[in-house]
């Protein structure tokens, strides 16, 4: 058995000129651990954010956070899998790989009737919207909700959500085409934020009563817009940073109609193996049900990441990004 494997590696932050396909160590079986062979790796905008910089992180490293495979070996303190266990997980890194070795406390069994693709494509963004619509803000019957970027990866999960729930759901996008994905998610009303001014648009749809809830993934060009759309007592959940990072802003705003503001991660909300499991039976039971609908949008081969993160980064997405190892 070869004591390498195939790998994306990054020497140091950069453009995707920095992203390197080679051969690396394979892991070696640790007591506490599970060794994985990869079939899909998740590929995520905060894999971008490693990559660039923008998040630092220590180089070398084997980007990708999620992924899905077959455990082929078990560490022995390690209790419910087995070799041959069909298994998704979420990693700090190192799933843009042929191998790697998971914590069993963020693995989770594949329920059989789902296939592997599905599984690793809804993990990170059906956990982050699952769990932003129920413990970020609880989403609930009666609702009117914003959620920007709505035909993306996550907004379009988000839209479902927040439609399963009960909310009536506005979205925005860039153009028709987009517009037509966001309304197939179950969007009520769609807003062109490259040609109309949201907020304005927000108080006609709305009848000038404001939204309950905003989900801004976008980030620095849309936080003001998404500020400026709340009801009194409205929230604003602001989780990422697509345009750029929302810069430092001063506390008292939040004064103007008691806004609660919040920049929630995954995974402080999956932190204990409980949470990661009761989530993750909730979202797989949602998709098993057809209540959410995970759309892989396309799939690169693992020599290919770099066209995967170009693709993302172009703002190409219209659902979940794969690499097939």
């Amino acid at each position: 058995m070869s004591s390498t494997m195939k790998a994306i590696r990054i020497e140091k932050p950069g453009d995707v000129s920095v992203i390197k396909y080679l051969d690396i160590p394979k892991p070696q079986i640790e007591k506490n651990k599970m060794l994985v062979k990869n079939k899909f790796a998740g590929v995520n905008f905060i894999d971008t954010y490693f990559r660039t910089g923008l998040y630092i992180a220590d180089m070398p490293m084997v980007l990708g956070r999620e992924g899905s495979g077959i455990v082929e070996e078990v560490g022995s303190d390690v209790t419910g899998f087995e070799t041959g266990s069909r298994v998704a997980y979420l990693s700090p890194n190192n799933a843009y790989a042929e191998y790697i070795l998971v914590d069993p406390e963020k693995a989770i069994i594949v329920p059989e009737q789902m296939a592997l693709d599905t599984a690793s494509a809804s993990l990170i963004q059906g956990l982050t919207a699952l769990t932003f619509v129920k413990r970020a803000y609880n989403v609930k019957k009666g609702d009117v909700v914003l959620v920007h970027a709505a035909a993306g990866g996550t907004g379009r999960l988000l839209v479902q959500l927040c439609k399963h729930y009960g909310a009536t759901v506005i979205g925005t996008t860039s153009n028709e085409e987009k517009a037509k994905l966001a309304t197939d998610a179950g969007a009520d009303h769609i807003i062109y934020y490259t040609r109309e001014d949201v907020p304005t648009r927000v108080r006609e749809i709305t009848n000038g009563q404001m939204v309950n809830a905003v989900f801004d993934g976008v980030g620095k060009s849309t936080f003001q817009a998404s500020f400026d759309s709340l009801r009194r007592c409205g929230t604003l959940v602001s989780f990422g940073n697509a345009s750029g990072k929302v810069p430092p802003i001063e506390i008292n705003i939040l004064s103007k109609g008691n806004i609660v503001l919040l920049r929630p991660m995954l995974y402080d909300y999956i932190y204990t193996r409980e949470e990661f499991t009761e989530a993750c039976s909730t979202l797989f039971d949602l998709v098993e049900s057809g209540s959410l609908k995970v759309n892989i949008c396309k799939e690169f081969d693992l020599k290919d990441a770099a066209d995967a993160h170009r693709f993302i980064e172009a703002g190409k997405t219209t659902g979940k990004i794969l690499l097939r190892v």
